[in-house]
C-alpha cells in the first residue's frame, strides 16, 4: 500500500523536473529550460527529495553534484518522457500546426552558417506550438549517447562513414577549401603540400572523446600531418581568428563562402586533393516509427535543399 500511495503522488510534470534537475545539475538552469520560477522548481525538488528519501543532489565545490540514486533515475525518467510524448501524437499521426512537443536537434556548427537559422524558422513557422533545443555537438558527450537516451531528435553534422547502428539520410555534400586572410602570402605565390602542412592551422576542438576530424583522418591515411597550432571549440568565431592573421581554416565551401562575403577573408584551393565532406542526419532505431519524428527528419532536408547552390 505505501508503494501504491507513493506512485499515486508522481505526475509526468515531477519526471520532467526530475529529469531537467539531475541533467542540468542546477535549480537555476532547470528552471529557465522548463519555463518555470525557480521558487517553483525548488518546491518540486522537495517533494521528489522526499517521495525517493534521498537528497537528490548535494552541494560539490561551487556547483552540484547528483547522488548515486539520483544517477540511476535520469535514464528511466528520460524513458517515461519519451514514451509520454509518443503515446498520443504517434497514435494519431503528426498535425504540426497544433502539435505540442519538443524537438532537439544536436548539430555541427560546420555546416552553412545559414543552415540552422532558417531550420529553426521553418519549424517555428510550420508547427508554432512546438519548442525547438538546439544543442551542441560537445567535446564532453557523445552523440549515439544522446540519441539512445533520447536526449536528442537528430544528429547532423559530416562523417566519412556513420555509425552502422543508426538510422541516416545524406544532406548534402561539400568541397574541401581553405580559408584565409585577403593579406595571406598564400593568395599571391600559391602553395606547395609541404608549405600548406607547415602554415599556420587553426581547427575544431574534436566533438566527442576520441573523434578524429574528416582533415585529419584523410591526412592520416596518407601519412601525413598538418600543423595546428590553435584549436577552438566556438566554430562560427574561427572566420574572425583567420581574418586577423596567418591561420589556415580547411573546411567546407559553403561555410568559407558565406564567411568571405562579410570579412576580409579569401577561398583558395588546398595543394592536395580531398574527398568531399558528406553531411548527414542521423537518428536512433526507437525513434524511426515516430511520425513526429520524421516530420522533423523531413524539414530538416527540405532547408539542407534550399541551401544547395544552382
Amino acid at each position: 500500500m505505501r508503494d501504491q500511495a507513493l506512485f499515486d503522488k508522481i505526475d509526468l510534470h515531477l519526471i520532467r523536473v526530475l529529469h531537467t534537475v539531475l541533467t542540468e545539475r542546477s535549480v537555476s538552469r532547470a528552471a529557465l529550460r522548463l519555463g518555470m520560477h525557480q521558487p517553483a522548481v525548488s518546491g518540486a525538488l522537495r517533494r521528489l527529495r522526499e517521495l525517493a528519501g534521498d537528497p537528490l543532489l548535494v552541494r560539490s565545490g561551487a556547483g552540484m553534484q547528483p547522488t548515486d540514486a539520483a544517477l540511476a533515475m535520469v535514464e528511466p525518467a528520460a524513458s517515461i518522457l519519451r514514451a509520454a510524448e509518443a503515446l498520443f501524437s504517434d497514435a494519431r499521426g503528426f498535425e504540426p500546426r497544433s502539435a505540442r512537443r519538443a524537438f532537439r536537434i544536436a548539430a555541427s556548427a560546420y555546416l552553412d552558417p545559414l543552415f540552422l537559422p532558417r531550420l529553426v524558422a521553418h519549424l517555428r513557422a510550420e508547427a508554432p506550438a512546438c519548442t525547438v533545443e538546439v544543442l551542441p555537438l560537445s567535446a564532453n558527450a557523445h552523440y549515439q549517447a544522446h540519441l539512445a537516451q533520447g536526449e536528442a531528435d537528430v544528429v547532423i553534422a559530416n562523417w566519412p562513414e556513420p555509425p552502422g547502428e543508426l538510422h541516416q539520410s545524406r544532406l548534402f555534400a561539400d568541397e574541401v577549401v581553405c580559408l584565409v586572410a585577403r593579406e595571406h602570402p598564400a593568395l599571391r605565390r600559391g602553395w606547395q603540400l609541404q608549405e600548406w602542412l607547415a602554415a599556420e592551422h587553426i581547427a575544431p576542438t574534436p566533438t566527442h572523446p576520441g573523434a578524429r576530424g574528416v582533415i585529419d583522418a584523410h591526412l592520416d591515411g596518407l601519412g601525413l600531418a598538418r600543423n595546428i597550432t590553435v584549436r577552438c571549440a566556438h566554430f562560427s568565431l574561427i572566420p574572425a581568428m583567420v581574418a586577423g592573421g596567418l591561420l589556415v581554416l580547411t573546411t567546407g565551401r559553403q561555410f568559407c563562402e558565406r564567411y568571405a562575403q562579410v570579412l576580409p577573408l579569401a577561398v583558395l584551393p588546398p595543394p592536395l586533393d580531398f574527398p568531399r565532406l558528406v553531411y548527414y542526419q542521423l537518428w536512433h532505431p526507437r525513434a524511426h516509427p515516430s511520425a513526429a519524428g520524421a516530420w522533423l527528419r523531413e524539414a530538416i532536408r527540405h532547408v539542407a535543399l534550399s541551401l544547395r547552390k544552382p
